[in-house]
């Protein structure tokens, strides 16, 4: 079992322990590790979360993390959109505040978890989320929580790790994460287990099709997934239903 996971009351601990000595180098890790493709996984996830999306719209985006999503959407959205990056993490939020101030961005940044979120219904109309679902204790329930906080006709986008649907492709991404991982965690943290938590995280995670089903039974309507880098990388996309009118 990875140091870093659990799955038990342990869980969060862990995960925000492992974030936060991960914090100040996990851009540059990123980049690394998905030789820069993770910044064209991004912007596509944050245009499907704008697309449609009405001016003067609210976005969330969730696990924020160091903010990338974030500065994405202020530039993918109209002008008047409001973005928030919410994270448990402190280190994390800590360089997302850093780069706002640097870039001149003007999402605002909150600790939240994701489980319990402190907002109130129907909030948001666009929700993001980058590499976060999977780390969380419950993926149902942040789900949930998501639908809770999503206004009625809002879009929900999740990028993660996926599970390729190929047997072929499986075995190449599993042989990929087990060698390129620990290589990474010890290289840039001295700890094989800070990235080799991604490949133990995926043993339970159920994966962009799973995913999909999961966003249905949490009630989003027109769910879909759609792949990247033959389903080793995966984009759900969930919406709240409208609201009926019903007359009296």
């Amino acid at each position: 079992m990875n140091k870093y996971l659990s799955y038990d009351e342990e869980r969060a601990p862990k995960v925000r322990a492992m974030f936060s000595r991960l914090a100040w180098r996990y851009d540059l890790v990123n980049d690394v590790m998905s030789f820069g493709l993770h910044r064209g996984w991004k912007r596509q996830t944050v245009a499907l979360a704008a697309d449609g999306l009405a001016p003067g719209g609210r976005w969330l985006d969730l696990c924020c993390g160091t903010g990338d999503m974030c500065f994405l959407a202020e530039t993918a959205a109209d002008a008047g959109t409001r973005v928030t990056g919410a994270d448990f993490t402190l280190p994390m939020l800590s360089v997302a505040r850093r780069r706002k101030l640097a870039e001149e961005k003007s999402s605002a940044f909150t600790q939240a978890d994701a489980l319990r979120l402190p907002f109130p219904d129907a909030t948001f109309d666009a929700i993001t989320v980058g590499y976060g679902l999977r780390n969380l204790a419950d993926p149902e329930a942040g789900l949930a929580e998501m639908r809770r906080v999503l206004a009625p006709g809002g879009r929900a986008v999740v990028l993660d790790f996926g599970k390729p649907g190929n047997p072929v492709a499986a075995a190449l991404y599993q042989a990929f994460l087990y060698t390129m991982m620990p290589a990474v965690g010890l290289l840039f943290h001295g700890d094989a287990d800070t990235y080799l938590y991604i490949p133990a995280s995926l043993n339970r995670y159920p994966g962009q099709r799973g995913v999909a089903d999961l966003m249905r039974r949490t009630g989003f309507t027109n769910v879909r997934y759609e792949n990247r880098l033959l389903g080793t990388m995966g984009i759900n996309v969930g919406e709240a239903p409208e609201r009926v009118n019903r007359k009296t």
